[in-house]
């Protein structure tokens, strides 16, 4: 990699003043970013299973608000995410476990505030069914959620091949 492509993708730890734009318009010119994207779609995939598993459960079972459950799938589905995402789509094993989980949990949390306002305005205005909406809502944030933690929670790995 040259010089110049590390420095778009990583301007904090060469230019500060970079803007993010610069990042991501770098980062998407890199085989190993879709590759990550790919990889962290299929950790998804499975804490959208998950995810959805434990809200059906938490509404048909245990008869909970939908953001009760919401947030009860959110917990479980966070922490499988974590850990297949540090290990296998970052491969960030060498950072320090504890800052990257607090990172990590951070990005989720903004992207399960964006999920759940999306879940309630699709049930409670547009009338959608409550396992539906959430699938919705949980592919409406997964950008947001891998953007985040492709930039921050793992930014170790943006400087590698």
């Amino acid at each position: 990699m040259s010089d110049d492509t590390e420095a778009a993708v990583t301007p904090s730890r060469r230019e500060p003043g970079k803007a993010v734009h610069l990042r991501v318009r770098a980062g998407l010119r890199r085989p190993h970013n879709w590759v990550q994207l790919f990889k962290f779609s299929l950790v998804g995939g499975s804490g959208y299973a998950v995810n959805l598993a434990t809200f059906a459960l938490c509404v048909e079972v245990f008869n909970f608000h939908h953001l009760v459950a919401a947030t009860c799938a959110f917990v479980v589905a966070v922490l499988n995410n974590f850990w297949w995402n540090r290990h296998w789509t970052f491969k960030a094993g060498s950072g320090h476990a504890g800052f990257q989980a607090a990172r990590f949990f951070a990005v989720s949390v903004v992207a399960f505030l964006f999920a759940a306002s999306v879940l309630e305005l699709l049930v409670s205005v547009v009338g959608v069914a409550e396992l539906p909406a959430q699938a919705i809502s949980i592919v409406v944030a997964t950008p947001l959620n891998f953007v985040g933690n492709k930039m921050w929670s793992f930014a170790i790995e943006l400087h590698r091949d």
